[in-house]
């Protein structure tokens, strides 16, 4: 089997907490031959989609890649591509899932790029009502300090943001609160989502991992100090949990669709037993569940993968 991952660059990889590391480790111990590529090494050419590509062994220890020389190659050559670029979701990550789309039915794309065109994190979520807190997204002022007095504590959050950047919990009693609707919305020109105030988030932000719509594997992210953010990124403790009633009928709900749609690894976040987020471009967390109970998701993952080629083959 022949994999693409379409990555941030080998020497910016977190090898302690990246999920795509392992996801390419994994691929080498299987006897794969794994090559690696940015999203500017996309092309197209004689209409064909192309990938300035290395080929890379992936290692446990350092020299974690080995990489061979740079190869121009079709889309067509690989059996599985994997789109793995860390957010922005931005018009440069857009344009790289048009490119992507131009892969041949023969090759396994993955997440399927014209889902995740669709997939929003944030605003994904928001297609599931009844699983989300009160929400409301919008360019208005005057909305965001309604909805404020109308739910007493509220967190506003940018639309297409990642990594806990640009969050802020505010509140009908806060002086500043009209202040953060025009910073927010860039005086009325730009959306952002205010959602309901979950204080569970002292319990922590709890990710779940599907893959192929099945949940395989969940932790806590407890914030820290003073900080109201679950987000690693931002220095949340992570912690062992396990899939109560409630995550277990919000997974269910997701299932069919993320299944139908080509989103085979998902990461999901759940506060207080309401969805906040559907992750579908670069999920993280592998390294974490690994660490806590000794799941080894990629295995999972590559079985997933391997099942699928399989039956395009068949």
């Amino acid at each position: 089997m022949r994999l693409l991952f379409v990555m941030d660059p080998l020497s910016s990889l977190s090898i302690e907490g990246d999920s795509t590391y392992v996801m390419m480790r994994e691929a080498t111990r299987r006897g794969f031959a794994v090559w690696w590529c940015t999203p500017q090494d996309l092309h197209v050419s004689e209409n064909k989609g192309m990938a300035l590509a290395q080929e890379v062994a992936t290692h446990a220890d350092d020299p974690y890649f080995l990489v061979g020389n740079t190869i121009d190659l079709p889309l067509g050559h690989f059996d599985c591509i994997w789109m793995r670029k860390d957010p922005p979701f931005d018009i440069h990550y857009i344009f790289s899932t048009y490119i992507l789309d131009l892969a041949p039915p023969s090759t396994l794309v993955l997440n399927d790029p014209r889902s995740i065109k669709c997939a929003n994190e944030k605003m994904y979520a928001l297609q599931w009502p009844e699983l989300c807190p009160p929400s409301t997204v919008t360019n208005s002022i005057q909305e965001i300090v309604d909805f404020a007095e109308k739910h007493e504590r509220v967190v506003v959050k940018p639309w297409d943001g990642n990594g806990g950047r640009g969050v802020l919990v505010t509140g009908s009693d806060d002086g500043n609160l009209r202040v953060i609707a025009e910073l927010m919305t860039n005086e009325g020109q730009a959306y952002c989502i205010v959602q309901r105030y979950l204080p569970e988030i002292k319990d922590g932000d709890k990710r779940i991992i599907l893959i192929d719509g099945e949940p395989l594997g969940a932790f806590l992210r407890v914030p820290a100090g003073r900080d109201h953010r679950g987000n690693m990124h931002v220095g949340a403790e992570v912690l062992s949990c396990e899939l109560d009633e409630r995550d277990k009928e919000i997974c269910e709900a997701l299932s069919a669709r993320l299944k139908k749609e080509g989103l085979l690894f998902v990461g999901i976040d759940v506060i207080g037993g309401f969805l906040t987020e559907i992750n579908v471009t670069s999920p993280t967390g592998m390294r974490e569940i690994a660490r806590l109970s000794g799941r080894l998701l990629e295995r999972d993952l590559m079985d997933a993968v391997e099942e699928k080629l399989n039956a395009n083959r068949s």
